[in-house]
């Protein structure tokens, strides 16, 4: 038995390996056809197939048959299975570089072996013992010690995850989720095969300029590069590039491996403002918005959350509250730069707690962020409540958004 020597890494975006028998059975028939077909994910874990005839191998040596090997593993991106043949051997051995992976073979009788390995390589022996008679009857060597399995044939194919963008909203919790963006707004992307890992941009800064591309993903909203916070198979995070012309738009992701992405169409709107709100702040039905005391303490009722800091606002404090989309300021502070001085919004803005106005003592980007405004507001004479509104407003249009804080005495 002779095996043609070959490393491949499944899951890249194109490998080849062959596996060539010569005469190792008493017909001489011991070779077959495999296709590996293109993968696929579900949004959890990644699914490959191959399938294929043989001839002369196969469950108990019978005759000719097909088969089928599945790989399943977790995530998305390349596969951590390495395979390689030894030069001058009957063995193709699979292992697993990192993480684990579930092995299925469905042979042609119906027989489903199943191997669950997370370190150790798998050994698929090609081995004849004996075979007898016309047609052969040939005893086969196991696959990883299971008596009746064999893989033989050339194996080639292409696994090619292109991504798929699925929906495209404004930062979540902003405001919930809404469709329209903003040049220089936050946004969050959804759909499959977005990336090949996870993870933030980390030090990809180039001094105080953030990355158009994290981990091999990069996005373009009406053709102009977006700053890309964060990756994930099924999320990524980018800023929207000040630039952008407004009314639809296209979204396209693009990544190293998979390629480009479908464009996805999205309005743009010269403002589309949100304030800093997150699930986690709702309470009772009733949604609250991120409010701090200048010292970094949340204004929540004591001991809301364990082991963060809070206490309720009273009339004369100034609180902190965060926000995208609210547009320009003066002096211009392009998207994708960390804000080095203070700044004003172009646009007027106006805050009421408990229906009485509020002084605003700082609206603008917040210094040392990327796309996030802060607003300083001294709360005014309103008595206490746990369901104070809060009501912003941009150049006259309320912020739609329903809000509340926690106020005390």
């Amino acid at each position: 038995m002779q095996a043609q020597q070959g490393v491949i890494t499944l899951g890249q975006s194109t490998q080849t390996l062959t596996l060539t028998d010569t005469g190792t059975d008493i017909n001489g028939n011991s070779t077959g056809t495999v296709t590996w077909s293109d993968c696929s994910y579900n949004g959890t874990e990644t699914t490959c197939n191959l399938s294929g005839p043989f001839t002369g191998f196969g469950p108990g040596g019978t005759g000719t048959g097909t088969w089928d090997f599945q790989l399943i593993y977790p995530g998305n991106g390349p596969s951590p299975v390495m395979a390689t043949i030894p030069p001058g051997s009957g063995t193709f051995n699979l292992s697993l570089q990192s993480g684990s992976a579930l092995f299925t073979f469905n042979e042609s009788n119906g027989t489903t072996i199943k191997f669950q390995d997370v370190s150790d390589q798998l050994n698929f022996v090609e081995g004849l013992t004996s075979c007898t008679g016309n047609p052969p009857n040939c005893t086969v060597a196991g696959v990883a010690g299971t008596p009746g399995a064999t893989i033989t044939g050339p194996l080639s194919g292409t696994f090619n995850p292109n991504p798929q963008i699925q929906d495209a909203i404004t930062a979540g919790d902003y405001g919930g989720g809404f469709t329209p963006v903003a040049p220089g707004t936050w946004m969050e992307i959804y759909g499959l095969n977005l990336a090949f890992t996870s993870g933030g941009w980390g030090n990809g800064f180039n001094g105080n300029n953030a990355p158009t591309q994290v981990a091999g993903t990069s996005v373009t909203v009406g053709g102009k590069p977006a700053f890309v916070s964060y990756v994930s198979p099924q999320q990524v995070d980018a800023q929207v590039p000040s630039d952008v012309a407004t009314g639809t738009q296209q979204v396209v992701l693009t990544t190293t491996v998979g390629g480009t992405s479908n464009s996805y169409s999205i309005p743009v709107n010269v403002t589309e403002p949100g304030l800093d709100a997150p699930p986690q702040f709702k309470f009772n039905n009733k949604q609250y918005a991120v409010a701090l005391f200048p010292n970094n303490v949340y204004v929540l009722p004591p001991g809301k959350f364990a082991g963060v800091q809070s206490k309720r606002a009273v009339p004369g404090d100034t609180i902190v509250l965060y926000g995208i989309g609210f547009g320009t300021t003066t002096p211009n502070n392009p998207a994708g730069v960390i804000v080095q001085d203070q700044n004003t919004l172009t646009n007027s803005l106006a805050v009421s707690i408990g229906g009485l106005s509020a002084q605003v003592t700082y609206d603008g980007l917040a210094p040392q962020l990327i796309g996030v405004y802060q607003f300083n507001v001294v709360v005014p004479n309103v008595p206490a409540s746990d369901t104070t509104p809060l009501v912003v407003t941009l150049g006259g249009t309320p912020v739609a958004q329903t809000l509340y804080l926690f106020i005390g005495n």
